[in-house]
């Protein structure tokens, strides 16, 4: 089955590559799709003027949403931090893997590894340097602290993703805010809110995995390969759907096994992806190690007294919020799909774990490209270059090769978006269309059919789509935790109380009902 599966793959990426290669269909693709991506991006991203700064509102809601769940858990990132490093450490034994309750496919690490694989990417090398220019370097500040909040939102859908996943027949997983949303609702009576959200984020998540977890991942890692094998020259120039074909044949190779496979993948990857790009950037820090002291004051003092930023303190707080939150997809709803997927009997301590995501991803990688621009100061000697040309211009004043370790690293970063983003994806079409396995295998090939395509067409409507399609995830996610709040808040003093963590000892009142919290696995 297999077999003949990676023919019909293969031969229907052979036809979509020789038509995306013909001549004005990206334009074509482009005009049309164009109308549709205008009206969604700008509804989703329409913007609020504060101080002269245009302000997404979808960025205000997500913010908003950290700041209550960081208040409601009483500042989880900061105090749930070290029993998140125990945890995965082996040193508590809370989620024992070989305890006979515990249901699911994947370790903890695993989950983590793959939930970390969908937002470690493109914009913790080119997305900081966009902050960093806009905001100027006070955003580094406000994108850290960003992230702490985003950590209690993370606890928040870990933990319900767990808790309200379905164990299918074969004993495979299926979880996510979709499952949250319409369980954990119409368990509180609020079936009539539940169902049509739970279905919202499903086409929202489909649409963002075929284009931001897809097409633009695999476009930006073929515009680095083209950039260093000769450019305009290079025979990727005129063929990039021959690298898009590689891809599409490798991913489709890897999720045909499901999480799984996928995980067992970006446990490997994630860690070696990460190793390499902080490796690189510490080299470049120690070479400007006399540099420090001096730039992390200028951070601070930029962060409460900015100069030459739009909007002042204002504008500096919103770019380093802003890429707080799209680069670590706290509130987005996307990992808790990974999560769910975890062996554990306590959907808690999957929620303590996923606090050290936003804390590899932001605090740890996004920091170290913003020290590398910052030290080496080409931020302010950029010649125009904005996004991946800036921060690879930073490392290579310091590493002249390193354009091809990018140029690597980016590929990684893509193929590993390309994984986790095909398993959400995919939950969302089985959440619309039911399980099984010939559903499962369509979307599968409509999924690895768009890598080749993604990496021969002019992407740029597309892109807009997929980034509002992404954020707009959020609005039904965020609605549903803040209902579900009661229920995590009570699970969460019961786990602290039975497992002696943390400042939520204390007895569980009986302000939460036992009779609306209930597992459905």
């Amino acid at each position: 089955m297999r077999k003949v599966f990676l023919l019909i793959n293969s031969m229907l990426f052979l036809f979509v590559s020789s038509c995306a290669y013909a001549e004005g269909i990206d334009k074509k693709i482009d005009d049309l799709i164009a109308p549709a991506s205008d009206f969604v991006s700008g509804l989703v991203f329409y913007p609020i003027i504060i101080n002269r700064v245009d302000t997404p509102v979808i960025i205000i809601w997500l913010i908003m949403g950290a700041v209550i769940f960081t208040v409601a858990t009483k500042g989880i990132g900061v105090w749930g931090f070290k029993h998140a490093i125990e945890l995965i450490f082996g040193k508590k034994k809370a989620a024992e893997e070989d305890d006979s309750r515990d249901k699911g496919e994947v370790s903890s690490f695993q989950a983590l590894a793959t939930a970390l694989s969908g937002t470690v990417g493109l914009g913790n090398i080119a997305g900081v340097a966009v902050a960093i220019t806009m905001g100027g370097p006070g955003a580094v500040f406000w994108m850290i602290i960003g992230s702490i909040f985003g950590m209690a939102t993370k606890f928040m859908e870990a933990t319900l993703g767990v808790k309200y996943r379905r164990i299918n027949q074969d004993g495979s997983v299926s979880g996510g805010p979709m499952y949250y949303i319409s369980h954990g609702l119409t368990k509180m009576k609020m079936r009539w809110l539940g169902q049509p959200l739970a279905v919202i984020f499903s086409w929202m998540c489909i649409a963002s995995a075929i284009g931001g977890g897809n097409m633009f991942q695999v476009k930006m890692a073929t515009s680095q390969i083209v950039e260093i094998t000769g450019g305009s020259q290079s025979f990727f120039h005129l063929n990039s759907w021959v690298f898009g074909l590689i891809i599409a044949i490798i991913v489709g190779m890897i999720i045909i096994g499901g999480i799984k496979s996928i995980a067992r993948v970006t446990e490997k990857i994630v860690p070696f992806m990460c190793l390499l790009y902080v490796i690189s950037g510490l080299v470049v820090v120690v070479f400007h190690f006399t540099e420090i002291p001096g730039v992390i004051a200028m951070v601070v003092n930029e962060a409460f007294n900015p100069k030459a930023v739009e909007g002042g303190i204002i504008g500096c707080i919103i770019w380093g919020l802003r890429r707080s939150v799209q680069s670590n997809e706290a509130g987005v709803g996307s990992a808790p799909i990974a999560y769910a997927a975890v062996k554990t009997h306590e959907p808690v301590s999957q929620g303590f774990i996923s606090l050290l995501e936003p804390f590899i991803d932001t605090v740890v990688l996004c920091s170290i490209t913003a020290f590398v621009i910052l030290l080496t100061g080409t931020h302010m000697s950029a010649d125009g270059l904005a996004g991946v040309k800036l921060t690879s211009r930073a490392f290579e004043s310091v590493i002249p090769f390193f354009p091809y370790v990018l140029a690597f690293a980016i590929t990684l970063f893509a193929l590993s978006t390309l994984l986790s983003w095909s398993y959400y994806g995919q939950k969302g079409w089985n959440y619309l269309f039911g399980e099984g396995d010939k559903r499962t295998k369509i979307y599968q090939l409509i999924f690895c059919a768009f890598i080749v395509i993604g990496s021969s067409m002019n992407m740029a409507s597309i892109i807009d789509f997929a980034d509002a399609t992404l954020l707009a995830m959020a609005v039904p996610n965020i609605i549903g935790l803040y209902i579900l709040i009661p229920q995590v808040l009570r699970d969460l003093k019961i786990y602290c109380a039975k497992y002696k963590v943390g400042i939520f000892k204390s007895p569980v009142t009986e302000v939460f009902e036992d009779s609306v919290v209930s597992k459905t696995d």
